[in-house]
């Protein structure tokens, strides 16, 4: 989920908090913006939002990848749903490796013809990820964390990150 320090032609100009924010693409707004991206492991709960178990912060421009393998998550012995981004044979061979196997959508490789089956495992695995999706709506609708065109500095910008992040956490655990 990405957090805007600023977007559209303001991005290309930005300058605040350069030691951990850079100029990034959100596929789903189809814009560019300045700032940082949240990534989340959660744990999954029945007719729950889920809980989150780890949280990490990374610059907007890094590979989702790349910032999964700075927190080397030790999962044990669960399935990681990820997104298409993760959808590589190298990268579930390095889940593998460690216990945890990485599930995630069908990517389809350009001009080949598309089929009923992976779409339909497409549509499980994202069945399985949309309560993250949902928890991340939440943040958004409770905390306002993705806007934070009014930062000015680093250490303003972690904080208003990491206070919303506790806030938010406190109400999943108490009033949920």
């Amino acid at each position: 989920m990405p957090v805007l320090l600023a977007k559209g032609t303001r991005s290309i100009t930005a300058r605040v908090a350069a030691e951990v924010a850079d100029i990034g693409f959100c596929a789903s707004k189809k814009s560019y913006y300045y700032g940082v991206k949240l990534h989340a492991i959660a744990l999954r709960r029945t007719k729950q939002l889920p809980l989150p178990a780890l949280l990490h912060l990374s610059r907007a421009s890094q590979h989702d990848w790349a910032a999964l393998c700075e927190l080397h998550p030790d999962l044990g012995e669960c399935l990681l749903f990820g997104d298409k981004a993760y959808a590589d044979a190298e990268t579930k061979t390095v889940f593998a490796a460690r216990g945890t196997p990485l599930v995630t959508p069908y990517k389809r490789k350009r001009k080949e013809p598309e089929t009923n089956a992976p779409a339909l495992w497409s549509r499980f695995v994202s069945s399985v990820r949309q309560p993250l999706e949902s928890l991340f709506g939440w943040l958004i609708q409770r905390t306002d964390i993705q806007n934070a065109s009014r930062v000015r500095s680093t250490k303003g910008l972690l904080v208003h990150c990491y206070g919303k992040l506790v806030v938010a956490c406190l109400l999943l655990t108490f009033y949920s």
